[in-house]
């Protein structure tokens, strides 16, 4: 269906993350990970059959992750389909990020721009069947 189907991260810049991280994890009782992050559980679907996370990672206060925008955070969304929404948004001349597409083993990934200059970066998991390919 090309569409958003949840939230896949929230990135924020820290001045220090490390110690950011340990307050969220003493205060709020995060799950801070070696990493510097926490994962979310959540289950997609009125029947919960897909597991899915939601990431929450501060980065350096000089990362140039975020770049060209200086917004001190960025979102990124969970797609059910890169290929089929990034064609929907050429159509509709939607500015996608001249970066090309990276691949992992935690799946595909691509940048959009929203009409205020948001970067929002687009994620496909990797799923069972595309690790077969």
């Amino acid at each position: 269906m090309a569409r958003v189907v949840g939230l896949g991260g929230v990135f924020f810049k820290s001045k220090d993350p490390k110690k950011l991280g340990a307050w969220y994890r003493k205060h709020l009782g995060v799950d801070v990970q070696d990493w510097g992050g926490a994962a979310f559980e959540w289950r997609e679907g009125a029947k919960g059959n897909r597991q899915r996370f939601t990431v929450w990672t501060p980065f350096p206060a000089d990362t140039k992750y975020f770049a060209p925008q200086k917004l001190p955070y960025m979102l990124n969304f969970i797609v059910d389909d890169l290929d089929g929404l990034l064609a929907k948004l050429r159509r509709a001349k939607v500015r996608i990020d001249k970066k090309p597409m990276e691949v992992s083993e935690f799946g595909r990934f691509a940048w959009i721009y929203d009409p205020e200059g948001r970067k929002l970066e687009l994620w496909e998991p990797a799923l069972e069947s595309r690790r077969q390919r």
